[in-house]
């Protein structure tokens, strides 16, 4: 059973279209980071902003601690939400929609690297080649809803929507 992941018209080269996602993370930019941290501290800040033109608590409720509670929340929908930001944006490189020049070149260096020593190009896995398909049938093109499901590729699997014969791979009949 293959699997089919439609081919979409892209702007720049796709690079994978279901990146494991560790490979997201080690692919991603500092100015990704830069975004989460901006996410992570912006929306604590945004609330303080708002606690202090618009006061909700009287100041008996104030001292008792709830804003403390309040922040300690903000901050971590801030951080949750700046890590989901800069996943999608580096994932969106792999897919080709964003500039991913940097990307190409560090993908065919890494992967070229490991055909001559003799490994699979995308990782071994102990699934069956049945589920391996499932797995990516589940995840291609998943951050599309990352705001609804945040759904990760962690299954090493051969189906990434590209030749594999640019990194040297002989294809087994």
């Amino acid at each position: 059973m293959s699997h089919t992941a439609q081919q979409l018209s892209t702007p720049y080269p796709v690079i994978d279209t279901d990146p494991h996602f560790f490979r997201v993370i080690r692919y991603a930019r500092w100015s990704d980071w830069a975004y989460m941290a901006g996410l992570a501290s912006g929306f604590p800040a945004l609330m303080a902003l708002w606690e202090r033109s618009e006061p909700t608590m009287s100041a008996k409720y104030a001292r008792s601690g709830a804003m403390a509670s309040v922040m300690r929340t903000s901050w971590s929908l801030g951080a949750i939400g700046g890590f989901l930001y800069a996943y999608n944006r580096s994932q969106q490189r792999f897919w080709g929609w964003r500039e991913n020049q940097p990307e190409q070149e560090r993908d065919l260096k890494e992967l070229s690297a490991r055909v001559a020593d003799g490994k699979s190009v995308y990782g071994e896995s102990e699934l069956s080649p049945y589920m391996q398909t499932v797995a990516a049938r589940n995840s291609t093109y998943s951050g599309l809803l990352f705001g609804l499901i945040p759904w990760f590729n962690l299954v090493n699997h051969p189906h990434h929507g590209v030749d594999t014969a640019k990194y040297g791979e002989q294809r087994k009949e």
